[in-house]
């Protein structure tokens, strides 16, 4: 009875956390919680990846440009999310522009103002997923493709909760959710994102390595983002998070864009 209990709080944590859908608060967040919430995260974004494929299939049903496509798209997914990745990416970056200082990085962070670095980190970001998403929207099956990568960069969280990651503060989302996901985990959940991105590459008429190339872009630059975080901060935190998600739906869609 408590393993559904941690199921279900693990599947409310993760909806209420990753998407703007109206959910019962969990009644328990403890680690074992946290562990489902992080591995069902792909899931938990599903309503929200239908949303940005209809609006992307609209926006071409009616023949508006795919640059204005996209960019209906990017604001799906960021209202969708209540923004707070791209809080992250902001907050992160700069708090990694800043200062050298750990104490000083993570008490930047902490604030939720944005400066130049996290504005700029923004723009080139958030540019770069426009780009690739309009360059996606000229193909067949655009709106099951864009579906598709929105769940899989949501997989970024296992790797960045995977064991042995730690924690940058002692409290906040990054305490409770570090080091909860076992490494098996995050390579049966990777694999199966490397299939469906080989599946929709297929459907799409593109060749299917396309699909486990895009898959393999995403998983380095998470672990090249949370390694440096890890270095720079000591750990992850709640904005670390937001970002790899933003950061690997990026390296995702460079690839999955490529003709």
């Amino acid at each position: 009875m408590a393993h559904n209990f941690h199921f279900r709080d693990g599947v409310r944590m993760s909806v209420g956390t990753l998407s703007a859908l109206p959910v019962p608060a969990p009644r328990d967040v403890g680690r074992s919680t946290a562990r489902v919430a992080m591995i069902v995260a792909p899931l938990a974004v599903v309503p929200l990846a239908v949303a940005a494929g209809l609006v992307g299939y609209v926006a071409l049903l009616v023949r508006l440009p795919p640059l204005v496509g996209a960019v209906l798209v990017v604001a799906v997914l960021a209202w969708g999310s209540r923004a707070m990745h791209l809080d992250g990416l902001a907050d992160s970056a700069d708090g990694l522009g800043a200062s050298w200082d750990r104490v000083r990085a993570l008490e930047i962070m902490r604030r939720g103002d944005s400066g130049p670095m996290g504005v700029a980190t923004l723009v080139i970001v958030l540019g770069l997923q426009i780009a690739c998403t309009a360059a996606i929207l000229s193909r067949p099956w655009a709106a099951v493709v864009i579906g598709v990568m929105v769940c899989c960069s949501r997989a970024a969280l296992v790797i960045a909760c995977a064991s042995g990651v730690p924690a940058a503060r002692e409290d906040g989302l990054g305490a409770t959710v570090s080091g909860v996901v076992p490494r098996v985990v995050v390579l049966g959940e990777w694999v199966l994102g490397a299939a469906a991105l080989c599946a929709v590459c297929l459907l799409a008429g593109q060749p299917w390595w396309q699909g486990a190339i895009a898959a393999l872009a995403g998983v380095m630059v998470c672990c090249a983002w949370i390694a440096h975080c890890v270095r720079r901060f000591g750990g992850i935190t709640g904005d670390v998070l937001g970002a790899s998600i933003e950061l690997t739906l990026a390296a995702i869609l460079v690839v999955m864009a490529a003709g």
